[in-house]
């Protein structure tokens, strides 16, 4: 039975700039046929990722149970390996054994390509380098019938680098397991995404802002008037519709059936994609604005159905009234609609702090921790 686990996610944040483009001023996106403000999925899963790092901080995860995303994969692998082996020589030997499955080295010690690795694949290289060191060695060039040179498969034994090769499976990491990865020169050991995240977009139009700033040198002489710098820094303010979908089945298959780490994976996502904020411009704004709708749906034997067009012609509010709680009446409106019309087995279970109904759409509870245990006791079930 195919299994979703759906969030929907309401935030209002004040004057801010979460995350920008390549001119610094904050995304955005037209739809509906009026220009909105956008928070990227890449941005939203950083922010995710830097959650996980807080929970493993905290004791929640160990630290063989998450990834990094890394060029530095040879020094990992040194770092590894320090107190058995000389630091610059466990690098030069894991360059050797990466060529093995055509991870090369560009330059300055690094890989061509960041590389999304969990803990658990550098440890197991770790161990392979140093079992079979001797025998990891460079490739040798062979000349073809031709005359042209090649690179020969590496002068390792065969076993040596079925063993490399097959340390590459996830490594059990939540976040590979989540948000997928692909290694280019080994489409293979790609790792598909359990988990699919929305850009953030608001609900209503936007128009940028500017703020003119100005700086004095605190130690110019008193009789000298005006600012030593000055600028502007584009800003908006915006209630953002946010979305992501889990598969179950996924997330189990790319963490190796192992139920309990991916229920706490899972846990771990959902609580993440709540709290965890972009990092963006806050030492300026200090825009931390806690979502203030969350809903959590767990479907089965359906598709997944985002709520986006709930804010396709966009949210207009009169003078006195929330943005927030009227968005929140257009995306209840949009879920019982759709729900109405494609039905399906679902569960939902909300967090509702506007003054917006939600008759009928879920279950109400009072808290992030009670919305997490009933989500995740469905799951179970």
């Amino acid at each position: 039975m195919k299994t979703l686990i759906e969030i929907h996610v309401l935030q209002n944040f004040a004057p801010s700039n979460l995350n920008r483009d390549d001119s610094g001023a904050p995304k955005d996106a037209f739809f509906g046929g009026t220009r909105r403000a956008r928070i990227s999925s890449q941005c939203l899963k950083r922010a995710v990722r830097g959650y996980f790092g807080q929970k493993k901080t905290d004791g929640f995860f160990s630290p063989e149970e998450l990834a990094v995303r890394t060029k530095r994969v040879y020094q990992a692998i040194a770092d590894s390996l320090k107190g058995k082996r000389d630091g610059a020589a466990a690098a030069a030997k894991a360059g050797i054994a990466l060529s093995y499955v055509k991870l090369n080295a560009a330059d300055a010690g690094k890989t061509e390509y960041l590389l999304f690795l969990g803990q658990r694949e550098i440890k197991g290289l770790a161990e392979i380098i140093n079992e079979f060191w001797e025998q990891i060695v460079p490739a040798k060039e062979e000349t073809t019938d031709a005359g042209k040179k090649k690179d020969a498969a590496g002068g390792a034994p065969k076993e040596v680098q079925e063993r490399i090769k097959a340390v590459f499976n996830g490594g059990k990491a939540v976040d590979v397991a989540l948000f997928g990865r692909m290694l280019a020169d080994m489409p293979e050991k790609n790792q598909n995404a359990a988990c699919q995240v929305a850009h953030a977009i608001s609900t209503h139009a936007v128009e940028r802002e500017f703020d003119f700033y100005t700086a004095v040198d605190d130690l110019k002489p008193e009789d000298n008037a005006g600012a030593d710098m000055m600028g502007t820094v584009e800003f908006n303010s915006a209630c953002f519709y946010r979305y992501a979908v889990v598969d179950l089945a996924t997330l189990l298959e790319n963490l190796q059936d192992d139920r309990e780490l991916s229920g706490k994976g899972l846990r771990a996502f959902l609580e993440g994609f709540v709290i965890a904020e972009p990092t963006g411009k806050q030492n300026s704004f200090a825009a931390h604005n806690p979502p203030e709708f969350v809903a959590i749906s767990v479907r089965r034997n359906t598709a997944p159905r985002s709520l986006a067009n709930a804010f396709e012609k966009s949210v207009y509010i009169r003078k006195g009234d929330s943005v927030t709680a009227k968005s929140a009446e257009e995306l209840v409106k949009k879920a019982k609609a759709l729900r109405d019309v494609f039905g399906g087995q679902e569960e939902t279970f909300l967090l509702n702090l506007t003054e917006a109904k939600s008759d009928g759409m879920g279950i109400k509870v009072n808290s992030l921790p009670e919305l997490l245990d009933k989500v995740c006791a469905a799951v179970k079930e």
